[in-house]
């Protein structure tokens, strides 16, 4: 599989692509008047604990406070919580804690009960209101929701994860090979510092044990320096900033698989040569600027696949098509067989359309960062072992995803219940903003409701305008119907009231807007914006 990262980079926005095999995988957006918080770490004050939903509320100088759940506070126990984690793999019936319970601590019998206990801990007994902790932010806020934080602090490197409040270590599962999960695991195992975690990352398969031993060095001092700052550091206030966008992708999606880096900002290019020199010389010969005249994305097509990621429908190449509604609580993603009728019996073209959509579903999801619960509704198939196609279709085409995603089987009435993680805003919500005309409902009133309207706001104002001139200004378009399909009615309104009623378009006006006025006062009467 090839594989290029396309940035494009100025003074306001960084826009970098991932695009494999020609089609754009990932798409990330960060504008300099809107950084991203996520992997910032703070020192933060908490406001508010919520016995009823055991969480808590924690002031991090942010516009809204920082969402905090009990199963994301770290609270270190002495001994016995270095006990727990380091028996994490050893069967918890057999491995005893006693001898290292503290002074007035419950009796564990083993780490079982250890791990109960910990789960039972209320928030009002972790935290007060007041209380001042180090947290991290996991989720960024989106929409109305603020961000969501977790005191269980992670530093990634490029080959590693630190995790300094963990004495773990994990190896990605993307790493496939046995063979080399035991000896990067052994690697970790020998060279970290006691009493804290790493995971090791798929870009460190095949490295050797020095090159580790720097990551865990270098991480280990950006801790220490946290540390540092949060002791002198005001509250609230930041102790940590996580990279830009454009070293973040160098460091997250510059991997073996990628065959260059392509960046259009000498500026850039020179931040990303410098970091490349410190942390992958192997790659400097990977990294190409670009210097022609067409702008980058329009050279290498993305900007056409960014205008897509906008657009409710996609059409698939049979003729079919796939709409992608999102909502505050979830996504829905509708398929249809649209211009495609098949060539032998309506199960196989249905069916064909299912698996032609899975792919486009599966890319799309990526590409948007589509997240949270997402609704998949397929074409009715009569068949249960089509139904189990599609379904094993869509979880081979998700499983390329890095975002955790969790697929349920499909429903007889062909429905599929889906999660896909989310941590950041999808890219409609970057790009886009709630409509001012109908306020993000998608709908505005018909034009005739509009005039309906405007005919039943004249009969309720009767008694003063009866017998008089009028004038009613609307738009245009609402105008333009009075003096056509709508003129029949108007016009037996004017024999009701015994009034002459003149219609006049206002190209300023809303298309829900109107006003309604005798024609010798400036009365405003009547306002159907909604």
């Amino acid at each position: 599989m090839s594989a290029e990262l396309i940035i494009n980079g100025s003074a306001f926005e960084t826009r970098v692509a991932l695009v494999e095999n020609g089609q754009v995988a990932e798409l990330h957006i960060e504008r300099s008047s809107d950084r991203g918080i996520a992997g910032n770490i703070y020192k933060g004050r908490v406001v508010k604990v919520l016995p009823g939903m055991q969480a808590a509320f924690v002031d991090i100088d942010l516009e809204k406070a920082a969402f905090l759940y009990v199963s994301d506070i770290h609270h270190p126990m002495g001994d016995v919580e270095q006990l727990l984690l380091s028996t994490c793999e050893v069967e918890p019936d057999v491995e005893k804690v006693d001898s290292a319970r503290e002074p007035g601590a419950p009796e564990f019998q083993d780490v079982l009960d250890l791990q109960r206990y910990y789960s039972s801990v209320p928030i009002e007994e972790r935290l007060q209101e007041g209380q001042e902790i180090l947290v991290q932010v996991a989720k960024e806020p989106i929409g109305h929701k603020g961000a969501r934080i977790t005191t269980h602090i992670t530093l990634p490197g490029r080959h590693l994860v630190f995790m300094p409040t963990m004495d773990h270590v994990g190896v990605s599962r993307r790493i496939e090979n046995e063979v080399e999960r035991k000896r990067l695991r052994e690697i970790m195992c020998e060279i970290k510092p006691s009493h804290c975690g790493f995971i090791v990352r798929t870009a460190a398969e095949g490295a050797e044990p020095e090159k580790l031993q720097v990551e865990v060095d270098f991480l280990v001092k950006v801790w220490q320096n946290i540390q540092r700052r949060f002791e002198s550091a005001s509250v609230p206030s930041l102790v940590y900033q996580e990279l830009d966008i454009t070293l973040r992708a160098v460091r997250d999606l510059f991997t073996k698989e990628v065959d260059r880096l392509v960046i259009d900002s000498r500026s850039e290019h020179k931040k990303i040569t410098n970091f490349i020199e410190t942390f992958l010389p192997a790659l400097q010969s990977s990294i190409e600027l670009y210097e022609g005249d067409e702008p980058i994305f329009d050279a290498y097509g993305i900007e056409m696949e960014v205008q897509r990621a906008l657009s409710k429908k996609i059409w698939l190449k049979s003729g079919g098509y796939i709409v992608i509604e999102m909502t505050e609580a979830l996504t829905a993603v509708d398929v249809n067989t649209g211009r495609y009728v098949g060539k032998r019996n309506l199960e196989e073209t249905i069916l064909k359309t299912n698996l032609e959509a899975v792919k486009e579903i599966a890319y799309q999801l990526r590409l948007r960062n589509i997240g949270g619960i997402i609704i998949i509704d397929f074409i009715d198939m009569e068949k249960e072992s089509n139904r189990e196609k599609v379904c094993n279709a869509l979880k081979d085409a998700m499983h390329k995803d890095k975002s955790k995603t969790n697929i349920l089987h499909m429903s007889e009435l062909g429905l599929i219940e889906m999660t896909r993680k989310r941590t950041r805003e999808s890219i409609g919500q970057v790009l886009c903003e709630p409509c001012f005309y109908c306020e993000g409902e998608g709908y505005l009133k018909s034009r005739q409701t509009v005039c309906y309207e405007i005919l039943r706001e004249l009969e309720r104002e009767k008694r003063d305008l009866y017998g008089q001139n009028i004038m009613v200004l609307a738009h245009p378009e609402v105008a333009a119907r009075f003096c056509d399909e709508d003129r029949g009615p108007l016009e037996r309104v004017e024999e009701t009231l015994h009034a002459r009623i003149m219609v006049k378009g206002d190209p300023g006006f809303h298309l829900e807007q109107y006003e309604i006025a005798p024609l010798e006062s400036e009365k405003r009467v009547g306002d159907g914006v909604s």
